[in-house]
């Protein structure tokens, strides 16, 4: 692991209208700022500007309840429990989450933004783009904010990966009393997510973070599907 570990926001990036191209305009604020990206940068870009690009809006009045829980069930494929307004699903991706990441925050009044269809898709396509133009080998996260159960608070995980692993494993090695780790599994991307909103945070308008200096190592393919539990493991499920 490396000495230092620097995490910078990405500032410039104004508003992104569907079908614009995320990794040109990244790659230009980051060049802007003084900060042109680097091979071993790992990109944190949140998911509301990939739902814009991708044009993952609908439109929705947001006093529309029944309206709401429309578009919610079509994005669900299993309800696992309700209170009130708050439904928490399970999504065609894998994902636990309230609402099925349908969103209402920072967009336009009259709509809502989806979860991409494809993360890992839409993060090889923003790494791809800074490739040719940067000649960088970064990786790529989607971020997006849940809950967790049995925490209070929301934190920023990973929904979408690419040129970095998602989950790295450490079974067979050694902690440092020497005892062979049986179980350890380090979700990498979320943790990265995680420490990435810190300097994003949720009103700034700052939806990209450049985090540098991460272990050498972390930088393979990687996907979210590494970060979702199989049925099969689930406890709860």
């Amino acid at each position: 692991m490396s000495a230092g570990l620097q995490i910078l926001p990405v500032i410039g990036i104004g508003e992104i209208r569907p079908g614009e191209a995320l990794g040109p305009v990244i790659a230009a604020a980051a060049s802007g700022q003084g900060t042109p990206l680097q091979s071993h940068d790992c990109l944190v870009v949140t998911q509301k500007i990939v739902s814009k690009a991708e044009n993952r809006l609908v439109p929705l009045d947001h006093d529309d309840l029944a309206a709401r829980d429309a578009i919610i069930m079509s994005e669900t494929v299993r309800v696992l429990r309700r209170r009130g307004d708050l439904v928490i699903t399970e999504t065609a991706h894998g994902f636990v989450c309230a609402n099925a990441g349908v969103d209402l925050s920072n967009v336009d009044a009259g709509q809502a933004a989806l979860l991409p269809v494809d993360g890992d898709r839409s993060a090889h396509r923003i790494r791809n783009a800074i490739r040719a133009i940067d000649d960088a080998e970064v990786g790529v996260i989607i971020s997006d904010t849940f809950g967790r159960a049995w925490r209070n608070g929301l934190t920023d995980v990973a929904i979408g990966v690419a040129g970095i692993a998602a989950v790295v494993d450490l079974r067979g090695g050694t902690d440092d009393r020497g005892q062979e780790l049986r179980v350890t599994e380090v979700a990498v991307a979320d943790e990265i997510a995680a420490a990435a909103e810190l300097v994003m945070g949720k009103a700034s308008g700052i939806p990209v973070a450049i985090v540098r200096g991460l272990d050498s190592t972390w930088f393979r393919n990687g996907s979210v599907r590494d970060l979702v539990r199989p049925p099969d493991d689930d406890l709860f499920r």
